[in-house]
């Protein structure tokens, strides 16, 4: 099986930042996309941030120019760094994970999702 295990997140105040990391273990084969989505109280979860293994990265417009996702493949490790955060920010930040497990017959790709972390900020 696979965890993803986050971490990094906390209170700040408005303007300031935060580092998430998410880190993926278990039977994996390789990893394709890895991601964070966040969920605010009363709200459906949203994408924050992608980025696929071919490279690349997507972002939410709302956090264009302020968040940069990262990966660093040989820890299967993914990473949020979040600046200028805003009180509208706040919200459970969830690591994403399609994954490819290596199983006794072969192989097979499997979503997964971290258990997440709470980040506020505020004004």
């Amino acid at each position: 099986q696979v965890q993803l295990v986050e971490s990094g997140g906390g209170l700040v105040q408005a303007g300031g930042s935060l580092r998430l990391s998410c880190a993926a273990s278990g039977s994996i084969f390789s990893i394709n996309g890895m991601g964070w989505y966040r969920q605010a109280p009363g709200k459906q979860r949203e994408l924050v941030a992608y980025t696929p293994s071919g490279g690349g990265t997507n972002y939410a417009d709302s956090v264009k120019g302020r968040f940069t996702i990262s990966r660093d493949n040989a820890k299967n490790t993914v990473y949020l760094e979040m600046n200028n955060l805003k009180p509208e920010d706040t919200a459970v930040y969830y690591c994403n994970a399609l994954i490819r497990l290596q199983i006794p017959i072969g192989t097979k790709i499997q979503d997964y999702w971290g258990q997440g972390t709470q980040v506020t900020v505020s004004s």
